[in-house]
Formats: structure tokens, C-alpha cells, sequence
């Protein structure tokens, strides 16, 4: 299934470039070198144009989709809503790219029209990909015979194809060159933006929010935790990285209550936490995404939703449940259906919806990106990002280290239960100590 593989990398790619188009769009947003971004936007949107549109779609329509909907009549209406989405998409594109040529040539009249269209279609494009990753790639795994699968890898492997394969790649180089340095790295690679104009502006620090001071803890004679330290402030992302068994999830769920602390103290905006019941610590505003989703199965989605705020007494439930709507479109699209039925990513994403139903003062998740197919591990922490960004105090615990220091505030790296490593976590992606342990350089 070499096409799969082809497709799924392009994905990736294409969910860099709706990245970017979100940083440019809040550079923009914020009058920062703003026509230089609305440059760089048209530039990306080229690249769309002549990758996207005029490759990886044409490949998809004219040699996957017709074999599907051979093998597997009941996709034909998946195949229908991605056909059409190929067809109305160089449209929108086009709209946006007029828009963003015309700001860049300082026309900015149009600035509010220009950033509504530039997001939506950020957004539309992940929507898409997201659609054909868990819809119709598994129809098509499922149902294709050897002999259709020989045929459509041929097809996307075919060098002759002057529009594809290697020679394809040769002649894209220069587009690729002129904005590569400006799109913002993908997941895991960590790497600093060389234009620090499209770089969010930092998260405003203010009151230690969690202050842990010698923190120990035992699973009977087992040591786990031997004597942390550790600070999280107001608005901070702050990232605990370490191999499994490092005693990463043993610290979150000390955090939480969960797991007795042996010795030490945990603080929670000023007060001792340390002895506190964990259902006090969720009503003082600790809300916990834990490691391996751990939804209510056999309850709808809605109701799981509607769980995360069970200690609210305010009037703004709702509002808040159509707030998670809109960042988990597909919450909304299935929210009457069983927990259940939702594949590993999207009860991730339940997941983290229900702790933010609480409003939490800190979030703290557990191994967010466990399990989760590539594609999926990059929407989940766009979230994350996105959280970050309204001041959102989290504390990430992560075995993936590349994305999680990538963008966190403060970085910890966890050995045999010590934080043996601090500090700003792009920073400690350049320790060598880091690299050899954990990135694999």
C-alpha cells in the first residue's frame, strides 16, 4: 500500500501548511510585519496549487477513488463528499490568495474579510484530511484487492508522471525553498522559526500556580519519586519528559491526588495540596486528561462532555459545551453516540474536552499523543498550542519529547524518578544530554 503511505506523508505536510497559514493569520491579526505574512501566505497557497491540487488530488481521483467505489459501494457517498471538496477547493483558495495579493500590495481594507476566509480555509483543510484518515483510508485498506493496489502504487510511484513522483519533488524545490523557513516546524522537530515575526507572542507569567518541593512517593517499598522539584506559573506550558518508567504518570496522579505522596509538598496557588482529597483538587480547579483517554464508554458523548462540569454550579455550561464544539468539530458531529464508538484519537480529544469542561485553573495531561496515528498526534497538539495561547495553564507529560519541548514555556526531563534537566524546552532540544537520551541523535 505504497499510495497509502505517499498520501498519508503528503497529509502530514499539508497539515504544516495549515499550521503556518494560522501563524500568519495571527501575525496579521496582530499588525506583525503584516504584509510580509500576507506574502508568505500567497506563497504557501501556490504551493497548494501546484502540490496539492494538481498532484496528490488528481492522483486520489483518478486511480484510489474509482477502484473504492468498485470494491465498496457503501463509501460511495465519502467519496462523493472528498470528490466534491477537490473541485470547490481550488475556489476557496483562489478567494484567499486574491485576498492575501491584495493586502500584501496594501489594499487593507479588506484585512477582516482576508483573515476570515484565510482561517476558515486553514480549517477546511484539516477537516478534510482528517475525514479521508478516518473514513475512507480504512474503507479503502479494507475493501482494495492485491491487484487494485498494484495498480493505483504504480500510479503514484510513477516517475514518468512529469506531475509526480521524484521528478515532481525536483521541480517544487524552489517554491519549497521560499517557504520553508517561514512555515512553523512540524510536530517533533522542534527546530526555531528564522522569522520570529510569526512566533505567538509568549504567554504572560504571573503567580506560581503549582510549586512541588521534595516530593516523594512509594508504591509500597518501591520508591518512585525521589524528591522533585518542580514550578508551574500562570499562563505556562511546562513539559515533563522521560522514558517509560521515568515516573511521569506517577508524578501527575501525586499531582492529582490520586497516588499518595510519601514526603515533600505540593502547593496549589499558595495552598499545601498535599494531603487534599482528589475530588477537592478538581473542585479547586486541577483537572486531569489521563493517560490512556479513559472515557465512559456506554455514555453518549454529550453526556461524557457534561460529566467534565459536574462540579459547576454557573450558568455557562452550555456555552461552554458549544465552545468545545467548535474546537472538536467531530465531538459535535457524533455527540449523541456512545463514547464508545469513537476511534483512539477522537476520545482523545473527548478526553481533553471534558477536563476543559471544568474550566480547569491547571490542566494536566497525561501522554496526549499515546497511540495515535501521526496526522492525530498533530491536531492534538495544535490544540494544545491553541490552549496555550489563551492563557491556559497546562502541565504536559510526554514521552514524545521532540513535540512537547518544542513548545513548552519550561522543560523537565525525569530519570528513575529525578529531574536530573530544566529549563526553556526549545533550549533542552539542543542539550546534548537530551539528544542522545531522548531524540534519538
Amino acid at each position: 500500500m505504497l499510495a497509502i503511505d505517499i498520501i498519508q506523508a503528503e497529509h502530514r505536510g499539508m497539515w504544516r501548511v495549515a499550521s503556518a497559514l494560522d501563524a500568519l493569520a495571527e501575525a496579521i491579526a496582530a499588525d506583525r510585519d503584516a504584509q510580509a505574512a500576507a506574502a508568505t501566505t500567497a506563497e504557501l497557497l501556490e504551493y497548494l496549487d501546484a502540490y496539492i491540487d494538481r498532484i496528490h488530488h488528481r492522483k486520489e481521483d483518478e486511480f484510489l477513488f474509482p477502484a473504492l467505489r468498485r470494491r465498496d459501494p457503501a463509501a460511495a457517498a465519502a467519496i462523493d463528499r472528498l470528490e466534491a471538496e477537490h473541485r470547490d477547493g481550488p475556489v476557496h483558495r483562489d478567494r484567499v490568495h486574491a485576498l492575501a495579493t491584495a493586502f500584501r500590495d496594501g489594499q487593507r481594507d479588506e484585512q477582516q474579510a482576508f483573515l476570515v476566509a484565510l482561517r476558515e480555509f486553514a480549517e477546511h483543510l484539516r477537516q478534510h484530511m482528517r475525514f479521508e484518515e478516518t473514513d475512507v483510508i480504512p474503507a479503502a485498506r479494507r475493501a482494495l484487492l492485491p491487484e487494485d493496489w498494484e495498480r493505483i502504487d504504480d500510479a503514484f510511484a510513477a516517475d514518468e508522471d512529469p506531475l509526480f513522483g521524484v521528478r515532481s519533488r525536483g521541480e517544487l524545490d524552489a517554491l519549497k525553498a521560499r517557504i520553508i523557513a517561514l512555515a512553523p516546524e512540524p510536530v517533533g522537530l522542534g527546530g526555531r522559526r528564522e522569522n520570529a515575526a510569526f512566533a505567538p507572542a509568549p504567554a504572560p507569567v504571573r503567580e506560581t500556580v503549582l510549586e512541588i518541593r521534595g516530593l516523594t512517593s512509594h508504591y509500597g517499598r518501591i520508591q518512585a519519586l525521589h524528591g522533585i522539584d518542580l514550578d508551574v506559573k500562570q499562563g505556562q506550558l511546562v513539559a515533563l519528559v522521560g522514558a517509560n518508567g521515568a515516573g511521569k504518570t506517577t508524578l501527575l496522579r501525586t499531582i492529582s491526588g490520586v497516588q499518595p505522596a510519601s514526603g515533600g509538598v505540593v502547593r496549589f496557588k499558595g495552598e499545601d495540596i498535599t494531603r487534599l482529597a482528589p475530588e477537592k483538587r478538581v473542585r479547586a480547579g486541577i483537572c486531569q486528561v489521563p493517560e490512556g483517554r479513559q472515557v465512559f464508554g456506554p455514555m453518549s458523548i454529550e453526556d461524557n462532555l457534561r460529566l467534565g462540569a459536574y462540579f459547576r454550579r454557573d450558568r455557562e455550561i452550555e456555552q461552554d459545551l458549544e465552545r468545545m464544539y467548535g474546537i472538536f468539530p467531530i465531538l459535535k458531529e457524533k455527540r449523541a453516540l456512545p463514547a464508545g464508538t469513537l476511534s483512539g484519537g477522537q476520545q482523545q480529544m473527548l478526553a481533553m474536552a471534558r477536563a476543559l469542561m471544568g474550566r480547569p485553573k491547571l490542566l494536566l495531561l497525561d501522554e496526549p499523543s499515546m497511540g495515535l496515528a501521526p496526522l492525530l498526534v498533530e491536531e492534538i497538539f495544535r490544540v494544545i498550542r491553541s490552549l496555550k495561547a489563551e492563557g491556559i495553564t497546562i502541565f504536559l507529560v510526554e514521552q514524545n519529547a521532540h513535540a512537547a519541548l518544542a513548545i513548552a514555556d519550561i522543560g523537565y526531563v525525569i530519570e528513575t524518578g529525578h529531574t536530573i534537566l530544566s529549563g526553556p524546552g526549545p533550549e533542552l532540544l539542543h542539550d546534548e544530554q537530551v539528544k542522545k537520551a531522548y531524540l534519538g541523535m
